[in-house]
């Protein structure tokens, strides 16, 4: 198992309360698991994750299956909610 943070950007942000936290996982389905599991109390942050895309290392994850994205030690998940702009 590997640790790494995960960083959360605009309505994720809010709906975690965090900007970031650690996470202790082999794949992001596994470290996605722990965030709903550690959250889930508060169903805002569950309603974002299932609408938002995600950066591994700087690295799109697209339609990848979640469970075969693998993960660093020490690297970096960021979770992106839909934007909206103008």
């Amino acid at each position: 198992m590997v640790s790494g943070i995960i960083r959360y950007w605009a309505a994720a942000k809010e709906a975690a309360g965090t900007g970031e936290e650690r996470y202790h996982a082999d794949t992001l389905a596994e470290a996605l698991e722990a965030v709903r599991a550690g959250h889930s109390g508060d169903d805002r942050l569950l309603r974002v994750l299932e609408r938002s895309s995600f950066l591994v290392d700087e690295r799109p994850v697209g339609t990848r299956e979640h469970s075969s994205v693998k993960l660093t030690e020490g690297g970096v998940i960021e979770v992106l909610p839909p934007f909206a702009g103008g």
